[in-house]
């Protein structure tokens, strides 16, 4: 029998539709019934790659004692974390002030009805009590007892909560903007955590955190040539790229590694970190030139086209941990596996390679992460290099092959505005790095089909699936699709892209922003009433919204010399100032919008004939230029705006420099071009 979930939309959800608890979605109705029951409400948010959040459902959720008890003490809400970010946002801070420490998923909340403030929160919990680990059964006997019982303590208590949610949220009126300082001494954090003989920082569990190898880029590469910064961005690619966070056979990052080594990962792929490591790996490549960094962009640039991005164009949000009920099945082998389907030299190459002679390092499999280099092997096995590197191609391609007959993981197929707009950026970039127009292709696929899918009546929505697009769309969706189209322009000048910039930028600014004190909310102006409306300039697995549109306003305002966005993006800085001072280290994406308050982008026009401007672009590309946005348009392209239409070249070829709103003459020569960028 189907609960509430039925008709939605949400896979998540929809794994939970036909459980004995009597599911509602996050709707008017379900709180509703609990205010008038006098139940308190019993919110799970998850989504549905969470190996864990699987657990609990096979436990508990599918468990018909404990569903029982659910339905009797409980109105039951369930909410996917990624199409309601606002309510996750939330709810995870909520916890935080609660327990003390961070949460994560599932989470677990009980809520007061009248409220719908939190009086106790946890994340998984066992069905049955083990030792000193609250079982969830008796969790929910004790937490409705106490509800029953203590309703003044429990209306104190959530007081309180209520007061300090509200003060996390407001913004402290007149911050001054940060000093620029700020960038070293969060680039100093970076450094006391880094992890020198493995990458990353930290401990495990270790995640990628694209954002903080993108300031060690630029700290190296960029500004401030910071050599130390830029060993350790690289040899962080390079530790992650060959170990086995990186599916080493079909391509694409899973979420995090439980261990130091990146080699055992939690095995769910998420979008929204493959974007962001596409792009840096293609950044990477063009200051390096290292293949591994060109091999790594390739893999994931085909695993998103191959078995992410939907017919439509649009691509998916995530593939599971779990295939066949259990974590990593779908990627570890057994020796006799190996051995079967390649030859006696291939499998030599393969084993020196992935180290098979070493004890099992997956519940009694192998997952594949590099132990040796290719020279290495070439030396111990008395080959060339060439000949090591086929076979070991060779060798991936057939396992590939074997692999893709087995049960494969689950696919959330619902696609998400903000995600997809971090693949496109990501796909954009890379394209154009690594010369890839396939790429682009894919990328451009992705932006019609949010174009015409999910951009109605001049508003974005957030999420789509089976036909069907829904709910407001939040900050991230637009600032990060703004950022998106940006990249898209540099990769080829199209009119519509520019003026869809400009309409999300528009109502960025009418729907989001922070009238009396600068800044965005991350719900819109015409959003849901929530208990708390988060203005987030702290990173988290995203970079913050704040910072994203800071950026991107701060590049559209130069690109169209329009003041409106560069004075919206500095009172969004100066509203995020007293932040940056106090969490420098969580506010990696803003410092970066800092940089460019104070160091104004260089924006370079190209106008002329189109096979001109691929040769000029091409020359371009081939340097990492983290604060120059470089747009070739066609000596033909009409309609364009005021400030660009009058660079129009009457010569065969002209290019224009700004840096800021300070233009200088044009340039004639690619060589007096490069000559200038480099001054």
């Amino acid at each position: 029998m189907s609960n509430h979930l039925k008709d939605q939309t949400s896979p998540y959800l929809l794994q939970h539709a036909e459980n004995p608890v009597d599911w509602y979605p996050w709707e008017e109705e379900a709180l509703a019934k609990a205010k008038s029951e006098n139940k308190p409400v019993l919110l799970s948010i998850g989504y549905s790659a969470c190996h864990w959040c699987h657990v609990m459902a096979h436990e508990s959720f599918e468990d018909m004692e404990t569903a029982m008890l659910m339905n009797k003490l409980f109105v039951n809400i369930k909410v996917d974390r990624e199409e309601r970010p606002d309510l996750d946002k939330i709810y995870q801070t909520a916890h935080q002030i609660l327990t003390q420490r961070p949460g994560g998923w599932p989470l677990t909340l009980f809520l007061r009805p009248d409220d719908r403030i939190p009086f106790f929160a946890g994340t998984y919990f066992p069905r049955e009590t083990r030792g000193r680990i609250v079982g969830f059964k008796d969790l929910m006997q004790h937490v409705y007892n106490w509800y029953l019982q203590n309703p003044a303590d429990l209306a104190r208590r959530n007081d309180q909560l209520g007061l300090i949610l509200g003060r996390i949220a407001e913004s402290i009126p007149g911050s001054a903007i940060a000093a620029l300082n700020l960038t070293e001494k969060a680039t100093k954090a970076l450094k006391d955590t880094f992890d020198s003989k493995l990458g990353g920082f930290g401990s495990a569990p270790k995640f990628p955190h694209p954002g903080d190898i993108e300031r060690l880029l630029r700290n190296g590469a960029g500004r401030y040539g910071d050599q130390d910064s830029l060993d350790m961005a690289l040899f962080t690619l390079e530790k992650m790229a060959l170990g086995g966070i990186n599916d080493q056979l079909g391509g694409g990052f899973c979420r995090y590694s439980v261990d130091d080594r990146w080699e055992i990962p939690h095995f769910e792929k998420m979008l929204y970190d493959n974007g962001p490591l596409l792009a840096l790996y293609a950044q990477a490549f063009t200051i390096d030139q290292a293949p591994l960094f060109l091999h790594t962009c390739i893999e994931i640039a085909n695993w998103l086209m191959r078995e992410m991005q939907s017919d439509e164009g649009g691509y998916y949000s995530s593939l599971d941990a779990d295939s066949e009920g259990e974590e990593g099945k779908f990627y570890t082998w057994t020796r006799e596996q190996v051995y079967h389907h390649l030859t006696p030299q291939q499998f030599d190459i393969f084993c020196m390679r992935y180290d098979l002679d070493r004890p099992a390092n997956f519940e009694g499999k192998w997952h594949l992460h590099v132990y040796q280099s290719i020279e290495a092997i070439a030396k111990k096995s008395d080959q060339t290099i060439d000949t090591v590197r086929q076979q070991l191609q060779d060798a991936r391609l057939k396992l590939f092959s074997i692999r893709e007959r087995r049960s494969r993981p689950g696919c959330d197929e619902k696609i998400l505005t903000s995600w997809n707009a971090l693949a496109i950026r990501g796909m954009m970039v890379a394209a154009r790095h690594c010369d890839k127009p396939e790429w682009a292709v894919s990328a451009q696929r992705a932006l019609n089909f949010i174009h015409c899918k999910l951009w109605q009546g001049n508003r974005l929505l957030a999420t789509y699936k089976d036909g069907r697009a829904h709910l407001n769309a939040y900050l991230d969706d637009y600032a990060y699709l703004i950022d998106a189209l940006l990249e898209s322009l540099q990769y080829q000048w199209n009119n519509r892209h520019l003026e869809f910039a400009c309409q999300l930028a528009d109502v960025l600014l009418r729907q989001f922003e922070d009238r009396d004190h600068g800044g965005f909310y991350f719900t819109s102006h015409d959003h849901e009433p929530l208990i708390q409306r988060p203005k987030p300039y702290t990173d988290d697995a995203l970079p913050a919204g704040n910072a994203i549109a800071a950026c991107s306003l701060q590049r559209l305002g130069y690109l169209l010399a329009n003041t409106d966005y560069l004075e919206a993006a500095g009172r969004c800085l100066q509203a995020a100032g007293a932040v940056m001072q106090e969490h420098s280290r969580g506010c990696i994406a803003m410092l970066l919008a800092l940089e460019g308050h104070y160091h104004p982008m260089t924006t370079v026009i190209l106008r002329g004939r189109e096979e001109t401007l691929g040769q000029w672009q091409k020359i371009l590309n081939r340097k990492y230029r983290p604060d120059c946005m470089v747009f070739g348009i066609p000596t033909n392209t009409v309609d364009l705006p005021d400030n660009i239409a009058v660079k129009a070249a009457k010569n065969s070829f002209i290019a224009y420099l700004c840096e800021g709103t300070s233009c200088r003459p044009g340039y004639y020569s690619i060589d007096d071009l490069m000559a200038a960028l480099l001054e």
